[in-house]
């Protein structure tokens, strides 16, 4: 085909770790640990919900507002407003979007143009770099690098921190834009007000924006709290927050997410939502609403759908760190979020017939190897990493536990084979 039918924007796009990991999965029929989705059905409010807007009228099968449904800004608005103490304008402030995906698309399309500089803290959810590079920026990375312990103790992603000299030292006039993400995936680093306090000073400073991906928020265990960086002082002006309600109510395929932040930025993402998938599912944005509008009269009681959901994955988590360590894997304790890091330093394995290139890092020939050999899916974790980073941390996999019991004991099953074998 000649070079003239297609774009050299997309060159290095096409390749994809979620594609080809999700295929070998399916291929050797694995037990998947790997993917980010809940194997378990969304709260019952939320699916009565949706059955209730698909038959409810003809209104729930058109389009309905393509910024967003009224219903569902409306409490959006309400429900972080609250949050973030301020009043939040519901038809300006916020712009309802095709999953967390597309804010984040929309965000990088509409704010970073040729030559822009975006800094980005490692490990990244691995869509950013590419949105930026389509935009036309450079990437500029920095990463969290686990701070040493006496050895005590069993190893958190709270251990794992940003250097606020080396941060400060990838700003330059050419910055446009930072990007965090907290809960972080595939870590599970909840950042404190401090950390945030810090990288919030340096945006001011340098008069730069924050794109803040929050989608795992309600998901904190041991006593940590989601704080949100818009909240802070000087920070709503710059900060686009984005939300997933996927995350929010174990329903991925449902694809509703939304961005918010000022009406001078959410303008813009406005723009280009509007030129792509210009409309949302509509009986899905209600059905959102009405979990929201639920979740906002029970917000901090026992029966709220925040609360019980972390609470039953605290368990799943403790499984599977158990699990992780029984099989002489080094798990790195999650504080919020869905997923899990384990070091792999401690298995010996023979890679020869798994190693598709030679310089294809650790983690993905041991992923391929767990694959094929054990059954067990997971995901390599410098896959999250850019190419200048990625041999400081190949020797992580990741792991997600928001999966059944019995998703979780097959796993088992498989892990125990390492004891036994060493």
């Amino acid at each position: 085909m000649s070079g003239r039918l297609h774009a050299r924007g997309t060159e290095r796009v096409h390749k994809n770790v979620w594609l080809e990991f999700a295929r070998l999965a399916a291929d050797y029929k694995a037990v998947n640990l790997g993917q980010g989705f809940p194997d378990f059905s969304p709260p019952e409010f939320v699916q009565d919900a949706f059955c209730k807007a698909v038959s409810g009228g003809h209104q729930m099968h058109q389009y309905t507002r393509p910024f967003g449904h009224p219903p569902l800004v409306h409490i959006l608005a309400k429900f972080f407003g609250r949050i973030v103490g301020r009043e939040i304008d519901p038809l300006e402030d916020v712009l309802v979007t095709v999953g967390a995906y597309q804010a984040l698309f929309c965000a990088f399309q509409a704010l970073i143009e040729e030559g822009d500089e975006v800094i980005i803290v490692e490990p990244f959810f691995d869509c950013y770099q590419p949105m930026v590079k389509k935009a036309g920026g450079k990437p500029v990375y920095v990463p969290l690098r686990p701070v040493s312990g006496d050895g005590s103790a069993v190893p958190s992603s709270g251990d794992w921190v940003l250097s606020p000299e080396e941060l400060a030292s990838k700003f330059t006039p050419r910055t446009k834009a930072v990007v965090i993400n907290t809960p972080n995936n595939p870590l599970g680093k909840v950042y404190k007000t401090e950390e945030l306090q810090v990288i919030a000073d340096l945006c001011i400073k340098h008069d730069v924006l924050c794109i803040s991906d929050e989608v795992y928020e309600w998901l904190t265990y041991d006593g940590n709290k989601h704080v949100k960086i818009a909240g802070l002082p000087g920070m709503w002006e710059r900060t686009v927050t984005i939300g997933s309600a996927g995350k929010t109510f174990s329903a991925t395929g449902w694809k509703v997410g939304w961005a918010i932040g000022s009406e001078q930025i959410i303008q813009r993402l406005k723009a280009m939502h509007q030129m792509s998938v210009f409309d949302c599912a509509t009986a899905a944005q209600e059905a959102v609403a009405r979990g929201f509008e639920r979740e906002y009269e029970l917000f901090g009681t026992p029966e709220s759908y925040f609360q019980q959901l972390p609470a039953m994955l605290h368990q799943k988590r403790e499984k599977l760190a158990s699990c992780l360590g029984g099989a002489g894997l080094q798990p790195v304790m999650p504080e919020g979020g869905y997923f899990m890091i384990a070091d792999t330093s401690s298995v010996t394995v023979d890679f020869s017939d798994f190693m598709s290139t030679d310089d294809e890092p650790h983690d993905f020939r041991f992923v391929k190897w767990l694959i094929k050999e054990k059954g067990l899916a997971t995901i390599p974790v410098s896959a999250f990493y850019s190419p200048e980073h990625r041999k400081d941390f190949d020797k992580y996999i990741r792991f997600c536990f928001i999966k059944e019991d019995s998703t979780l004991d097959a796993a088992d099953d498989i892990l125990r084979t390492f004891s036994q074998r060493q």
